[in-house]
């Protein structure tokens, strides 16, 4: 390589001396021995293959912030395509929602009571993925982990009073901390005389008869006690 064409950001390191001269230079500027071909400069960002080609590497930290960036921005995308294809509450409903929580949070129920009132955002009527995939009756549905619940009218007008939405809540907030359906069901059941949600008080209401009656499906083991083996355990 001649001196026209040596590299800008080339360097060439005298064999006797050791002094680093410009790539331009033939011979050392200190000793005047002639210099070898120049070396190429490489960028932090190049790494050396072993047949003398040269390819650029992202390092692994790089990779991992775009993996993530990329992640969250999936992420608040559908969050935001749940809100915006779905309705809020109106301040009446979220009157009641917030008296419910705070019965949950009286009651000791505080993990719950919290994942409720900071974490969760609550919508009246489906976003398109409940709309896809479609539910059964209830009187909510929980999107996890977007922490999206969505409260139906059944919520606001068949429970009898804060404590029974707070039932409602109660299993709602289970999912929201990840608990599937039959987990949820079942934490709801076993504490409901803790929640105050109890036989002699809620017996005859619809929201009662019908919890009874999945959790009596799901888990016939719960009502095996009494004399007559048919009592609830809890």
């Amino acid at each position: 390589m001649d001196e026209a064409q040596a590299p800008h950001n080339t360097r060439r390191k005298c064999a006797e001396c050791g002094l680093v001269n410009a790539g331009s230079d033939v011979v050392c500027r200190r000793c005047g021995a002639p210099l070898d071909e120049p070396e190429i400069e490489v960028s932090a960002d190049f790494a050396e293959r072993q047949d003398g080609t040269v390819k650029k590497t992202r390092t692994l930290w790089k990779r991992l912030v775009w993996v993530v960036g990329a992640t969250l921005t999936i992420l608040v995308i559908w969050y935001l395509s749940l809100l915006f294809t779905s309705d809020g509450l109106q301040q009446n409903q979220r009157d009641q929602v917030h008296a419910a929580i705070a019965v949950l949070d009286q009651k000791g129920f505080t993990r719950e009571a919290f994942v409720l009132r900071y974490l969760a955002t609550f919508r009246t009527s489906d976003n398109w993925l409940n709309a896809y995939v479609g539910h059964r009756d209830a009187y909510a549905a929980t999107n996890f982990p977007f922490e999206v619940v969505t409260l139906y009218p059944e919520f606001f007008s068949l429970p009898a009073d804060d404590t029974e939405r707070a039932a409602v809540l109660l299993h709602e907030a289970r999912h929201l901390c990840g608990d599937g359906e039959d987990a949820a069901l079942q934490i709801t059941w076993k504490g409901k005389r803790q929640l105050g949600w109890t036989f002699e008080k809620y017996n005859q209401t619809r929201v009662w008869d019908a919890t009874e009656d999945l959790t009596r499906q799901r888990f016939p083991y719960m009502f095996q006690c009494g004399a007559n083996e048919q009592t609830d355990c809890f």
